[in-house]
């Protein structure tokens, strides 16, 4: 689980992390839940779920 694993970094480190994950999802056979509000980094995912309020919205 991460929550705002890239929120302070800059754009260069936000891609090295999201490697990371995807060598961690692909090699080693693990799900990742993250949450962010960087919308280039979910764009990269797999799969978005889009909450307001505690409630899944999309």
């Amino acid at each position: 689980m991460g929550d705002e694993p890239t929120g302070n970094l800059d754009s260069n480190n936000s891609k090295n992390v999201f490697q990371i994950f995807k060598q961690l999802k692909e090699e080693q056979g693990l799900s990742l839940l993250v949450v962010t509000d960087d919308i280039d980094f979910a764009k990269r995912t797999d799969r978005i779920i889009e909450m307001d309020d505690g409630r899944i919205i999309a």
